[in-house]
Protein backbone atom coordinates (compact mmCIF):
# COMPACT_ATOMS: atom_id res chain seq x y z
CA UNK A 1 0.00 0.00 0.00
CA UNK A 2 2.96 2.33 0.65
CA UNK A 3 4.26 1.69 -2.68
CA UNK A 4 0.92 1.84 -4.28
CA UNK A 5 -0.33 5.16 -3.14
CA UNK A 6 2.30 7.49 -4.05
CA UNK A 7 2.28 5.55 -7.62
CA UNK A 8 -1.09 6.37 -8.12
CA UNK A 9 -0.93 10.26 -7.23
CA UNK A 10 2.05 10.27 -9.91
CA UNK A 11 -0.12 8.37 -12.61
CA UNK A 12 -3.08 10.45 -11.82
CA UNK A 13 -0.56 13.77 -11.83
CA UNK A 14 0.43 12.49 -15.29
CA UNK A 15 -2.76 12.38 -16.99
CA UNK A 16 -4.23 15.37 -15.63
CA UNK A 17 -1.21 17.01 -17.27
CA UNK A 18 -1.71 15.29 -20.17
CA UNK A 19 -5.33 16.38 -20.27
CA UNK A 20 -4.51 20.17 -19.82
CA UNK A 21 -1.72 19.74 -22.41
CA UNK A 22 -4.29 18.21 -24.90
CA UNK A 23 -5.76 21.05 -27.93
CA UNK A 24 -8.76 22.59 -26.10
CA UNK A 25 -11.01 22.72 -29.33
CA UNK A 26 -14.98 22.94 -30.20
CA UNK A 27 -16.41 23.06 -33.49
CA UNK A 28 -19.84 25.73 -32.16
CA UNK A 29 -19.35 26.71 -28.54
CA UNK A 30 -22.61 27.66 -28.52
CA UNK A 31 -24.39 24.61 -28.86
CA UNK A 32 -25.73 22.75 -25.93
CA UNK A 33 -25.82 19.42 -27.83
CA UNK A 34 -22.29 17.83 -27.26
CA UNK A 35 -19.90 15.15 -28.64
CA UNK A 36 -16.98 14.91 -26.88
CA UNK A 37 -13.61 13.02 -28.19
CA UNK A 38 -12.01 11.75 -25.46
CA UNK A 39 -8.03 11.07 -26.28
CA UNK A 40 -6.61 11.43 -22.64
CA UNK A 41 -7.74 7.92 -21.01
CA UNK A 42 -10.77 7.58 -18.86
CA UNK A 43 -11.88 5.19 -15.87
CA UNK A 44 -14.65 3.52 -17.46
CA UNK A 45 -17.67 2.08 -14.68
CA UNK A 46 -21.08 2.03 -16.55
CA UNK A 47 -23.20 -1.23 -15.83
CA UNK A 48 -23.63 -1.48 -19.35
CA UNK A 49 -20.15 -2.66 -20.36
CA UNK A 50 -17.77 -5.22 -19.72
CA UNK A 51 -19.96 -6.70 -17.45
CA UNK A 52 -20.47 -3.96 -15.19
CA UNK A 53 -16.93 -4.72 -13.99
CA UNK A 54 -15.12 -1.02 -14.22
CA UNK A 55 -11.79 -0.51 -16.30
CA UNK A 56 -9.52 2.03 -16.70
CA UNK A 57 -8.77 2.60 -20.97
CA UNK A 58 -5.23 4.02 -21.76
CA UNK A 59 -4.80 7.43 -23.49
CA UNK A 60 -5.29 7.21 -27.61
CA UNK A 61 -1.10 7.87 -28.41
CA UNK A 62 -2.09 10.33 -30.44
CA UNK A 63 -0.34 13.41 -30.42
CA UNK A 64 -1.35 16.97 -30.81
CA UNK A 65 -1.59 17.41 -34.37
CA UNK A 66 -3.05 14.03 -34.70
CA UNK A 67 -5.26 14.99 -32.43
CA UNK A 68 -6.35 18.33 -34.18
CA UNK A 69 -7.07 16.44 -37.67
CA UNK A 70 -9.32 13.66 -36.32
CA UNK A 71 -11.02 16.89 -34.60
CA UNK A 72 -11.38 18.43 -37.77
CA UNK A 73 -12.89 15.78 -39.52
CA UNK A 74 -15.48 14.71 -37.38
CA UNK A 75 -16.53 18.60 -36.74
CA UNK A 76 -16.93 19.00 -41.00
CA UNK A 77 -19.52 15.62 -40.73
CA UNK A 78 -21.11 17.02 -37.72
CA UNK A 79 -20.77 20.78 -39.23
CA UNK A 80 -24.33 21.33 -40.29
CA UNK A 81 -26.26 20.22 -36.95
CA UNK A 82 -26.79 22.58 -33.85
CA UNK A 83 -24.38 20.37 -31.68
CA UNK A 84 -20.49 20.98 -30.45
CA UNK A 85 -18.00 18.53 -31.30
CA UNK A 86 -15.32 19.27 -28.67
CA UNK A 87 -11.67 17.62 -27.05
CA UNK A 88 -12.62 19.50 -23.71
CA UNK A 89 -13.96 17.47 -20.85
CA UNK A 90 -15.25 20.70 -19.01
CA UNK A 91 -17.12 21.44 -22.34
CA UNK A 92 -18.80 17.84 -21.92
CA UNK A 93 -19.63 18.51 -18.61
CA UNK A 94 -21.54 21.93 -18.62
CA UNK A 95 -23.81 20.16 -21.44
CA UNK A 96 -27.15 18.70 -20.29
CA UNK A 97 -26.86 14.56 -19.40
CA UNK A 98 -29.57 13.87 -22.33
CA UNK A 99 -27.49 15.88 -24.89
CA UNK A 100 -24.22 14.78 -24.24
CA UNK A 101 -22.11 12.03 -25.19
CA UNK A 102 -18.14 10.83 -24.76
CA UNK A 103 -16.28 9.19 -27.53
CA UNK A 104 -13.07 7.47 -25.74
CA UNK A 105 -10.69 6.89 -28.27
CA UNK A 106 -8.33 4.44 -26.60
CA UNK A 107 -5.41 1.34 -26.82
CA UNK A 108 -7.33 -0.66 -24.43
CA UNK A 109 -9.17 -2.70 -26.78
CA UNK A 110 -9.10 -6.64 -25.87
CA UNK A 111 -11.88 -6.72 -23.44
CA UNK A 112 -14.09 -6.11 -26.87
CA UNK A 113 -13.04 -7.70 -30.28
CA UNK A 114 -13.03 -7.36 -33.47
CA UNK A 115 -13.98 -4.00 -34.14
CA UNK A 116 -12.61 -0.65 -34.39
CA UNK A 117 -15.00 1.05 -32.41
CA UNK A 118 -18.40 -0.08 -30.37
CA UNK A 119 -21.15 2.30 -29.25
CA UNK A 120 -25.25 1.99 -27.92
CA UNK A 121 -27.51 3.03 -30.69
CA UNK A 122 -29.37 5.89 -29.19
CA UNK A 123 -27.56 6.32 -26.47
CA UNK A 124 -27.14 10.05 -26.69
CA UNK A 125 -30.22 10.84 -24.80
CA UNK A 126 -29.99 8.09 -22.43
CA UNK A 127 -28.68 10.32 -19.35
CA UNK A 128 -26.30 8.16 -17.67
CA UNK A 129 -23.08 9.37 -19.78
CA UNK A 130 -22.73 5.65 -21.26
CA UNK A 131 -19.96 6.64 -23.81
CA UNK A 132 -18.47 5.09 -27.19
CA UNK A 133 -15.35 3.95 -27.98
CA UNK A 134 -12.79 3.91 -30.77
CA UNK A 135 -9.17 1.43 -30.98
CA UNK A 136 -6.77 3.28 -33.06
CA UNK A 137 -4.79 -0.17 -33.08
CA UNK A 138 -7.41 -1.39 -34.56
CA UNK A 139 -7.34 1.19 -37.43
CA UNK A 140 -3.71 0.66 -38.23
CA UNK A 141 -3.25 4.32 -35.77
CA UNK A 142 -4.62 6.24 -38.81
CA UNK A 143 -6.13 9.74 -38.36
CA UNK A 144 -8.14 9.24 -41.41
CA UNK A 145 -9.80 5.76 -40.28
CA UNK A 146 -10.05 6.75 -36.68
CA UNK A 147 -11.75 10.07 -37.63
CA UNK A 148 -13.99 7.92 -39.66
CA UNK A 149 -14.90 5.54 -36.82
CA UNK A 150 -15.51 8.32 -34.47
CA UNK A 151 -18.06 9.80 -36.68
CA UNK A 152 -19.70 6.69 -37.45
CA UNK A 153 -20.00 5.53 -33.51
CA UNK A 154 -21.06 8.81 -32.49
CA UNK A 155 -23.86 8.54 -34.95
CA UNK A 156 -24.97 5.00 -33.36
CA UNK A 157 -25.26 7.01 -30.48
CA UNK A 158 -27.67 9.54 -32.23
CA UNK A 159 -29.72 6.60 -33.35
CA UNK A 160 -28.47 5.67 -36.66
CA UNK A 161 -27.49 1.86 -37.50
CA UNK A 162 -25.46 0.73 -40.44
CA UNK A 163 -26.05 1.45 -44.15
CA UNK A 164 -25.42 -1.78 -46.35
CA UNK A 165 -25.02 -2.31 -49.73
CA UNK A 166 -27.34 -4.13 -52.12
CA UNK A 167 -27.35 -5.61 -55.85
CA UNK A 168 -30.00 -4.26 -58.19
CA UNK A 169 -31.78 -7.09 -57.87
CA UNK A 170 -31.89 -6.48 -54.19
CA UNK A 171 -29.80 -9.37 -53.23
CA UNK A 172 -27.02 -8.27 -49.56
CA UNK A 173 -23.55 -7.69 -50.97
CA UNK A 174 -22.64 -6.23 -47.73
CA UNK A 175 -23.72 -4.92 -44.10
CA UNK A 176 -21.42 -2.17 -44.73
CA UNK A 177 -21.82 0.02 -48.34
CA UNK A 178 -18.16 0.59 -48.84
CA UNK A 179 -19.29 3.06 -51.44
CA UNK A 180 -18.20 3.65 -54.91
CA UNK A 181 -15.49 5.73 -57.31
CA UNK A 182 -12.24 7.20 -56.72
CA UNK A 183 -10.00 10.08 -55.99
CA UNK A 184 -11.37 13.25 -54.89
CA UNK A 185 -15.10 12.51 -55.12
CA UNK A 186 -15.06 8.80 -54.47
CA UNK A 187 -17.72 8.47 -51.45
CA UNK A 188 -18.95 6.16 -49.19
CA UNK A 189 -21.74 6.69 -46.27
CA UNK A 190 -20.75 7.74 -42.62
CA UNK A 191 -22.84 4.54 -41.70
CA UNK A 192 -21.10 1.78 -43.73
CA UNK A 193 -17.57 1.49 -43.86
CA UNK A 194 -15.89 4.96 -45.29
CA UNK A 195 -12.00 4.39 -44.27
CA UNK A 196 -11.01 4.11 -48.42
CA UNK A 197 -13.18 6.98 -49.88
CA UNK A 198 -12.29 10.67 -49.83
CA UNK A 199 -16.01 12.05 -49.88
CA UNK A 200 -17.85 10.60 -46.78
CA UNK A 201 -21.67 11.96 -45.88
CA UNK A 202 -24.55 11.11 -44.39
CA UNK A 203 -26.96 8.91 -46.57
CA UNK A 204 -30.29 7.77 -46.96
CA UNK A 205 -30.47 4.58 -47.78
CA UNK A 206 -31.15 0.80 -47.26
CA UNK A 207 -30.10 -1.19 -43.93
CA UNK A 208 -28.63 -4.54 -43.62
CA UNK A 209 -32.88 -5.14 -42.60
CA UNK A 210 -33.42 -5.08 -46.29
CA UNK A 211 -33.05 -3.36 -49.62
CA UNK A 212 -36.47 -1.32 -49.23
CA UNK A 213 -35.56 -0.36 -45.38
CA UNK A 214 -34.13 3.25 -46.18
CA UNK A 215 -32.97 5.43 -42.89
CA UNK A 216 -32.75 9.01 -43.35
CA UNK A 217 -29.83 10.00 -41.49
CA UNK A 218 -30.61 13.56 -41.32
CA UNK A 219 -34.30 13.57 -40.43
CA UNK A 220 -33.26 10.73 -37.82
CA UNK A 221 -30.33 12.71 -35.99
CA UNK A 222 -32.50 15.99 -36.41
CA UNK A 223 -35.17 14.46 -34.69
CA UNK A 224 -34.74 12.92 -32.09
CA UNK A 225 -31.78 13.93 -29.79
CA UNK A 226 -32.94 17.28 -28.93
CA UNK A 227 -31.19 19.72 -31.17
CA UNK A 228 -31.24 19.97 -34.49
CA UNK A 229 -29.59 22.11 -38.02
CA UNK A 230 -27.54 25.02 -37.57
CA UNK A 231 -29.50 28.41 -38.22
CA UNK A 232 -28.81 29.29 -41.86
CA UNK A 233 -26.40 31.84 -42.41
CA UNK A 234 -27.34 33.42 -45.64
CA UNK A 235 -30.14 34.40 -47.97
CA UNK A 236 -31.19 31.21 -50.54
CA UNK A 237 -32.63 33.86 -52.50
CA UNK A 238 -29.85 36.40 -54.11
CA UNK A 239 -33.47 38.46 -55.03
CA UNK A 240 -33.67 38.52 -51.59
CA UNK A 241 -30.98 40.75 -49.28
CA UNK A 242 -27.94 38.37 -50.61
CA UNK A 243 -24.79 39.27 -48.82
CA UNK A 244 -22.45 41.57 -50.02
CA UNK A 245 -18.99 40.59 -50.87
CA UNK A 246 -16.83 43.48 -50.26
CA UNK A 247 -13.99 43.86 -52.49
CA UNK A 248 -10.81 45.28 -50.36
CA UNK A 249 -7.44 45.74 -52.54
CA UNK A 250 -8.63 43.91 -55.38
CA UNK A 251 -9.16 41.34 -52.87
CA UNK A 252 -12.49 39.40 -51.09
CA UNK A 253 -13.37 36.64 -48.94
CA UNK A 254 -16.40 35.09 -46.97
CA UNK A 255 -16.73 31.42 -45.24
CA UNK A 256 -20.24 29.84 -44.87
CA UNK A 257 -21.54 26.36 -44.26
CA UNK A 258 -24.30 24.14 -46.40
CA UNK A 259 -26.35 22.91 -43.72
CA UNK A 260 -28.88 21.05 -45.97
CA UNK A 261 -29.60 20.14 -49.54
CA UNK A 262 -31.84 22.82 -50.27
CA UNK A 263 -29.81 25.28 -48.35
CA UNK A 264 -28.54 27.82 -50.76
CA UNK A 265 -26.04 30.80 -50.03
CA UNK A 266 -25.84 33.83 -52.37
CA UNK A 267 -24.11 36.73 -52.57
CA UNK A 268 -23.46 40.26 -54.11
CA UNK A 269 -20.75 41.60 -56.03
CA UNK A 270 -20.92 45.03 -57.59
CA UNK A 271 -17.93 45.70 -59.90
CA UNK A 272 -17.50 49.44 -60.67
CA UNK A 273 -15.33 48.64 -63.80
CA UNK A 274 -15.06 46.00 -66.55
CA UNK A 275 -12.44 43.62 -64.54
CA UNK A 276 -10.71 40.24 -64.58
CA UNK A 277 -12.64 38.10 -61.90
CA UNK A 278 -11.02 35.43 -60.05
CA UNK A 279 -13.05 33.36 -57.47
CA UNK A 280 -12.22 29.87 -55.72
CA UNK A 281 -14.85 28.27 -53.94
CA UNK A 282 -12.99 25.11 -51.80
CA UNK A 283 -15.06 23.15 -49.41
CA UNK A 284 -13.47 22.73 -45.70
CA UNK A 285 -10.56 19.83 -45.94
CA UNK A 286 -7.59 18.76 -43.65
CA UNK A 287 -4.88 18.62 -46.70
CA UNK A 288 -4.36 18.41 -50.58
CA UNK A 289 -6.96 17.75 -52.88
CA UNK A 290 -9.91 18.58 -50.53
CA UNK A 291 -8.55 15.21 -48.30
CA UNK A 292 -11.67 15.30 -45.57
CA UNK A 293 -13.78 17.28 -47.48
CA UNK A 294 -17.92 16.73 -46.97
CA UNK A 295 -19.12 19.34 -49.19
CA UNK A 296 -19.19 19.06 -53.33
CA UNK A 297 -19.17 22.87 -54.37
CA UNK A 298 -21.31 24.30 -57.01
CA UNK A 299 -21.47 27.62 -58.06
CA UNK A 300 -23.90 29.92 -60.45
CA UNK A 301 -22.67 33.08 -61.90
CA UNK A 302 -26.04 35.45 -62.64
CA UNK A 303 -26.28 39.02 -64.02
CA UNK A 304 -27.60 41.96 -63.08
CA UNK A 305 -31.18 39.64 -64.20
CA UNK A 306 -30.69 37.05 -62.34
CA UNK A 307 -29.70 35.32 -65.37
CA UNK A 308 -27.28 32.53 -65.17
CA UNK A 309 -23.88 33.15 -67.04
CA UNK A 310 -22.42 30.10 -66.10
CA UNK A 311 -22.80 27.19 -64.28
CA UNK A 312 -19.44 25.89 -62.51
CA UNK A 313 -19.38 22.36 -61.19
CA UNK A 314 -16.82 19.83 -62.13
CA UNK A 315 -16.93 16.50 -62.48
CA UNK A 316 -14.17 15.19 -61.07
CA UNK A 317 -13.22 17.65 -58.32
CA UNK A 318 -14.98 19.25 -55.02
CA UNK A 319 -13.91 22.92 -55.24
CA UNK A 320 -14.44 25.35 -57.71
CA UNK A 321 -12.42 27.88 -59.72
CA UNK A 322 -13.53 30.69 -61.50
CA UNK A 323 -11.62 32.91 -63.87
CA UNK A 324 -13.17 35.40 -66.65
CA UNK A 325 -13.62 38.82 -67.78
CA UNK A 326 -16.82 40.79 -66.60
CA UNK A 327 -18.20 43.94 -67.81
CA UNK A 328 -19.17 46.39 -65.10
CA UNK A 329 -22.51 45.78 -62.93
CA UNK A 330 -24.24 43.43 -60.50
CA UNK A 331 -24.00 40.28 -60.46
CA UNK A 332 -24.68 37.73 -57.79
CA UNK A 333 -22.92 34.67 -57.12
CA UNK A 334 -24.80 31.44 -55.70
CA UNK A 335 -23.15 28.35 -53.67
CA UNK A 336 -25.05 25.39 -53.03
CA UNK A 337 -23.79 21.51 -52.74
CA UNK A 338 -24.05 19.36 -55.51
CA UNK A 339 -24.22 15.65 -56.58
CA UNK A 340 -21.55 13.63 -58.66
CA UNK A 341 -21.75 10.49 -60.65
CA UNK A 342 -20.99 8.48 -56.97
CA UNK A 343 -24.01 10.41 -55.04
CA UNK A 344 -26.51 12.60 -54.73
CA UNK A 345 -26.58 15.85 -52.86
CA UNK A 346 -28.26 14.45 -50.20
CA UNK A 347 -25.05 14.48 -48.04
CA UNK A 348 -23.10 17.14 -49.89
CA UNK A 349 -23.08 19.10 -46.66
CA UNK A 350 -20.38 21.20 -44.86
CA UNK A 351 -18.51 24.28 -44.60
CA UNK A 352 -16.55 26.52 -47.43
CA UNK A 353 -14.50 29.32 -48.25
CA UNK A 354 -15.09 31.46 -51.10
CA UNK A 355 -12.16 33.96 -52.03
CA UNK A 356 -10.77 35.91 -54.71
CA UNK A 357 -9.66 38.39 -56.83
CA UNK A 358 -11.22 41.39 -58.95
CA UNK A 359 -8.51 43.79 -60.98
CA UNK A 360 -9.98 46.42 -62.95
CA UNK A 361 -9.02 46.86 -66.54
CA UNK A 362 -7.36 49.47 -67.70
CA UNK A 363 -8.62 51.91 -70.27
CA UNK A 364 -7.79 50.48 -73.10
CA UNK A 365 -8.86 51.35 -76.86
CA UNK A 366 -10.25 48.03 -77.88
CA UNK A 367 -13.68 48.49 -76.93
CA UNK A 368 -15.37 45.49 -78.50
CA UNK A 369 -14.34 42.26 -78.81
CA UNK A 370 -17.09 39.55 -79.34
CA UNK A 371 -16.63 35.63 -80.13
CA UNK A 372 -18.97 33.57 -82.14
CA UNK A 373 -19.33 29.88 -82.91
CA UNK A 374 -21.06 27.28 -84.82
CA UNK A 375 -20.38 23.75 -85.42
CA UNK A 376 -20.46 22.30 -89.35
CA UNK A 377 -19.99 18.91 -89.58
CA UNK A 378 -17.35 17.57 -87.88
CA UNK A 379 -15.67 21.59 -87.37
CA UNK A 380 -15.62 23.91 -85.00
CA UNK A 381 -15.95 27.48 -86.65
CA UNK A 382 -14.88 30.16 -84.95
CA UNK A 383 -15.47 34.16 -86.12
CA UNK A 384 -15.28 37.62 -84.47
CA UNK A 385 -15.53 41.13 -83.83
CA UNK A 386 -13.20 43.76 -82.86
CA UNK A 387 -13.69 47.55 -82.36
CA UNK A 388 -10.40 48.81 -81.39
CA UNK A 389 -8.91 52.71 -81.68
CA UNK A 390 -5.69 51.51 -81.84
CA UNK A 391 -3.97 48.35 -83.98
CA UNK A 392 -3.85 44.69 -82.47
CA UNK A 393 -0.51 43.14 -81.88
CA UNK A 394 -1.73 39.60 -81.60
CA UNK A 395 -4.69 37.40 -80.97
CA UNK A 396 -5.20 34.34 -79.18
CA UNK A 397 -7.74 31.74 -79.18
CA UNK A 398 -7.99 30.07 -75.88
CA UNK A 399 -10.13 26.99 -74.87
CA UNK A 400 -11.35 25.08 -71.80
CA UNK A 401 -12.78 21.70 -71.00
CA UNK A 402 -14.64 23.39 -68.56
CA UNK A 403 -15.14 27.20 -68.76
CA UNK A 404 -13.13 27.99 -65.96
CA UNK A 405 -9.33 27.27 -66.34
CA UNK A 406 -8.59 28.24 -70.02
CA UNK A 407 -5.09 27.81 -72.17
CA UNK A 408 -3.71 28.71 -75.50
CA UNK A 409 -5.65 26.69 -78.41
CA UNK A 410 -3.66 29.15 -80.97
CA UNK A 411 -2.13 32.39 -81.76
CA UNK A 412 -3.37 34.05 -85.10
CA UNK A 413 -2.42 36.92 -86.61
CA UNK A 414 -3.33 40.20 -86.13
CA UNK A 415 -5.72 40.28 -88.97
CA UNK A 416 -6.79 37.42 -88.32
CA UNK A 417 -11.28 36.76 -88.67
CA UNK A 418 -12.04 33.75 -88.34
CA UNK A 419 -10.50 29.94 -87.41
CA UNK A 420 -12.03 26.35 -87.68
CA UNK A 421 -11.10 23.01 -86.99
CA UNK A 422 -11.68 19.82 -85.99
CA UNK A 423 -11.54 18.75 -81.75
CA UNK A 424 -10.07 15.47 -81.62
CA UNK A 425 -11.52 15.29 -77.87
CA UNK A 426 -15.76 13.83 -78.19
CA UNK A 427 -16.66 16.67 -75.79
CA UNK A 428 -18.05 20.15 -75.17
CA UNK A 429 -15.08 22.91 -75.42
CA UNK A 430 -15.65 26.45 -74.45
CA UNK A 431 -13.38 29.33 -75.99
CA UNK A 432 -12.33 32.89 -75.67
CA UNK A 433 -10.31 35.19 -77.55
CA UNK A 434 -7.35 37.22 -76.01
CA UNK A 435 -7.11 40.09 -77.88
CA UNK A 436 -3.43 42.48 -77.18
CA UNK A 437 -2.87 45.66 -78.45
CA UNK A 438 -0.01 47.50 -79.74
CA UNK A 439 0.50 49.30 -76.05
CA UNK A 440 0.30 46.01 -74.52
CA UNK A 441 -3.18 45.91 -73.15
CA UNK A 442 -5.31 42.72 -72.81
CA UNK A 443 -9.10 42.38 -73.39
CA UNK A 444 -11.42 39.06 -73.39
CA UNK A 445 -14.00 38.42 -75.22
CA UNK A 446 -17.05 36.94 -74.11
CA UNK A 447 -16.94 33.02 -73.45
CA UNK A 448 -18.59 30.51 -76.27
CA UNK A 449 -19.13 27.08 -75.91
CA UNK A 450 -19.85 24.71 -78.73
CA UNK A 451 -21.34 20.85 -78.26
CA UNK A 452 -19.17 17.84 -79.07
CA UNK A 453 -19.03 16.84 -82.60
CA UNK A 454 -18.45 12.72 -83.37
CA UNK A 455 -14.52 12.39 -83.55
CA UNK A 456 -13.67 11.51 -87.08
CA UNK A 457 -10.48 9.55 -86.44
CA UNK A 458 -8.54 12.10 -88.33
CA UNK A 459 -4.45 12.46 -87.62
CA UNK A 460 -4.62 15.95 -88.95
CA UNK A 461 -7.03 19.19 -89.02
CA UNK A 462 -5.66 22.08 -90.83
CA UNK A 463 -6.69 26.03 -91.77
CA UNK A 464 -7.27 26.51 -94.82
CA UNK A 465 -7.91 30.37 -95.12
CA UNK A 466 -5.32 31.91 -93.55
CA UNK A 467 -3.55 35.48 -93.37
CA UNK A 468 -0.13 35.04 -91.63
CA UNK A 469 0.04 31.23 -90.18
CA UNK A 470 -1.68 27.71 -91.15
CA UNK A 471 -2.63 25.69 -88.12
CA UNK A 472 -1.91 22.11 -88.30
CA UNK A 473 -3.54 20.41 -85.07
CA UNK A 474 -1.99 16.31 -85.20
CA UNK A 475 -2.26 13.70 -83.03
CA UNK A 476 0.92 12.45 -84.22
CA UNK A 477 4.30 13.95 -85.23
CA UNK A 478 5.00 14.40 -88.32
CA UNK A 479 6.85 16.37 -91.23
CA UNK A 480 5.83 18.81 -93.24
CA UNK A 481 6.33 20.38 -96.98
CA UNK A 482 4.39 23.74 -98.39
CA UNK A 483 4.84 24.15 -101.68
CA UNK A 484 3.09 27.12 -104.52
CA UNK A 485 1.02 26.58 -107.16
CA UNK A 486 4.20 26.07 -109.43
CA UNK A 487 5.57 23.46 -107.37
CA UNK A 488 8.17 25.26 -106.00
CA UNK A 489 8.91 24.19 -102.23
CA UNK A 490 8.45 26.98 -100.21
CA UNK A 491 9.01 25.68 -96.18
CA UNK A 492 9.44 21.93 -94.89
CA UNK A 493 10.16 21.01 -91.69
CA UNK A 494 9.10 18.84 -88.77
CA UNK A 495 6.28 19.41 -86.16
CA UNK A 496 5.43 17.27 -82.64
CA UNK A 497 1.85 16.39 -81.96
CA UNK A 498 -0.68 18.89 -80.89
CA UNK A 499 -1.38 22.54 -82.40
CA UNK A 500 1.21 24.30 -84.86
CA UNK A 501 1.53 26.91 -86.50
CA UNK A 502 3.71 27.38 -90.21
CA UNK A 503 4.61 30.82 -90.49
CA UNK A 504 3.97 32.44 -94.24
CA UNK A 505 4.20 35.93 -93.92
CA UNK A 506 6.76 36.66 -96.26
CA UNK A 507 4.80 34.35 -99.07
CA UNK A 508 2.49 36.23 -101.28
CA UNK A 509 -1.14 35.80 -101.38
CA UNK A 510 -2.40 33.18 -103.34
CA UNK A 511 -2.83 29.10 -103.63
CA UNK A 512 -0.75 26.80 -101.87
CA UNK A 513 -0.39 23.35 -101.46
CA UNK A 514 1.06 21.77 -97.96
CA UNK A 515 1.60 18.14 -97.46
CA UNK A 516 1.89 15.99 -94.05
CA UNK A 517 3.48 13.18 -93.09
CA UNK A 518 3.18 11.15 -90.29
CA UNK A 519 3.61 7.11 -88.91
CA UNK A 520 0.30 6.66 -90.23
CA UNK A 521 -0.96 8.96 -93.02
CA UNK A 522 -0.14 11.27 -95.54
CA UNK A 523 -2.42 14.07 -96.36
CA UNK A 524 -2.18 17.01 -99.18
CA UNK A 525 -4.26 20.02 -98.13
CA UNK A 526 -5.02 23.19 -100.26
CA UNK A 527 -4.19 26.35 -98.17
CA UNK A 528 -5.62 30.12 -99.56
CA UNK A 529 -3.22 32.85 -97.83
CA UNK A 530 -5.98 35.91 -98.17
Amino acid sequence: MKTFKPLFFVMLVLLSFKAISLPALSSFPSAKATIFLDFDGQFVNASSWNGGTPFYCTPSGFNDAQITEIFNRVAEDYRPFNINITTDSTVFLKAPLTQRMRIIITLTSSWYAGVGGVAYTGSFIWGDDTPGFVFPDRLSYSTKNVAECCSHESGHTVGLSHQAKYSGTCALITAYNDGVGTGQIGWAPVMGNSYYRNLSGWNNGPTPSGCAADQDNLSIITSRNGFTYRPDDYSDDPASNPTLLTVTNTQFSVDGIITTSTDKDAFELNLPKDGVFRLNANPFSVGPNNDGADLDVKVTLLDSSMQAIQVYDPSDLLNVSIDTVLSSGIYYVVLQGTGNVNTTNYGSLGSYKISGTYAPLSVTPVTKVLLSGKIDKEKHDLSWDIISDEPIANLSLESSSDGTIFSTLTSLSSGAKVFDYTPFLNQTVFYRLKVTSVKGQVVYSNIISLKATQNTGKIFTISTLVHSDITVNASENYKFQLADMSGRVMKTGNANSGFNNININNCPNGIYFLQLISNSQRTTQRIVKL
